[in-house]
């Protein structure tokens, strides 16, 4: 039996050894999913003044097997395998979050943000 695909578009954001961090979660994302593409990195102020550094910025699009809610759970434990903890202190090592699964938006305030508006440009996902 045939499993179902499913398209995704992950973001990744890192504001700490940002280069690294997004390289070491592209790596992981390679293996988690199929059919995959990566947008250009976009560099942004923080949101919040936690911690000063800039964020890299990049989307992922690609297909999976996984339910949204297993997808979620991986990419948890990868960006704990990465060096995200909970701290309160403003690094962020990697964030990876699951924007869209086949037509249903998760994180909808991030949708607004300039720069994954930008990015989504680069990828043939339909977001409408």
């Amino acid at each position: 039996m045939k499993q179902e695909l499913h398209q995704v578009i992950i973001s990744l954001a890192s504001n700490d050894q940002q280069k690294q961090h997004l390289e070491a979660a592209r790596q992981q994302l390679t293996l988690l999913l199929s059919d995959l593409h990566f947008t250009t990195e976009h560099w942004t102020d923080p949101v919040h003044n936690l911690h000063p550094a800039q964020y890299l910025n990049q989307l992922c699009e690609g297909t999976t097997t996984f339910s949204a809610n297993l997808l979620e759970e991986v990419l948890k434990e990868i960006e704990k395998r990465l060096g995200r903890t909970k701290n309160e202190d403003g690094i962020v090592a990697i964030d990876l979050d699951l924007m869209l699964y086949d037509d249903e938006r998760h994180h909808l305030r991030d949708w607004e943000r300039h720069y994954i508006k930008d990015l989504l440009g680069e990828l043939s996902t339909p977001t409408a």
